[in-house]
C-alpha cells in the first residue's frame, strides 16, 4: 500500500551511504525530503543531486533533511556521492521497498522497449511524519528550488 498526501508515512529502515541504516523515525521533529531518481552517475540524476547539494544549507535552515533513493547498490552510491561531493545520504532500495511505499515504479520506454523503472519523484514529509507534498514525473531544471520553497513554507507554517 502506498502513502497518500496528509497521511503518516510508515517508518522504514534502509541501507545508506556511510555504512548507515536510515530510519524515518530517526528524523522525528525534522522535515524530510526523499527524492527518487533512476540511476547513479547519469546526467539528469547528477544535475538533480548537485542542485540538492548546492542548496543543502538552505534546507538545513528550513529544518529539512535530504535523502536520495535509487535501486543502485551501496558501492555505486558511495562512488556517486564521493565523486559529486553530495552532502547528504543516498539510500539503496534494491528490493524496492521504498519504491513501492511511494509508488514510483512505472512502465518506461527506452529505445522502443518497455521496462519498469523509477519515475523521478520527490516527497516532502512534515516534522510529524506526514506526507505534505509530492512531485511526480519531475523535470530537473528548477525542481529543487520549488521543493526548497515548499520546505521553507511548511517550516514557517
Amino acid at each position: 500500500m502506498s502513502v497518500s498526501l496528509g497521511q503518516s508515512v510508515s517508518d522504514f529502515s534502509a541501507p545508506a551511504t556511510g555504512d548507515k541504516t536510515i530510519r524515518l523515525s530517526d528524523f522525528k521533529g525534522k522535515q524530510v525530503v526523499i527524492y527518487f531518481y533512476p540511476k547513479d552517475s547519469t546526467p539528469g540524476c547528477t544535475t538533480e543531486g548537485g542542485d540538492f547539494r548546492d542548496r543543502k544549507a538552505a534546507f538545513d535552515e528550513a529544518n529539512t533533511v535530504i535523502l536520495g533513493v535509487s535501486r543502485d547498490g551501496l558501492r555505486a552510491h558511495e562512488n556517486f556521492k564521493a565523486k559529486q561531493e553530495f552532502n547528504f545520504d543516498l539510500i539503496s532500495d534494491k528490493d524496492e521497498t521504498l519504491c513501492q511505499l511511494f509508488d514510483v515504479i512505472k512502465t518506461k520506454k527506452l529505445y522502443g522497449k518497455e521496462h519498469l523503472g523509477i519515475e523521478r519523484s520527490t516527497f516532502l514529509i512534515d516534522d510529524n511524519g506526514k506526507l505534505a507534498r509530492e512531485w511526480r514525473g519531475v523535470k530537473v531544471p528548477g525542481h529543487v528550488d520549488e521543493v526548497l520553497e515548499a520546505a521553507q513554507r511548511l517550516n514557517t507554517g
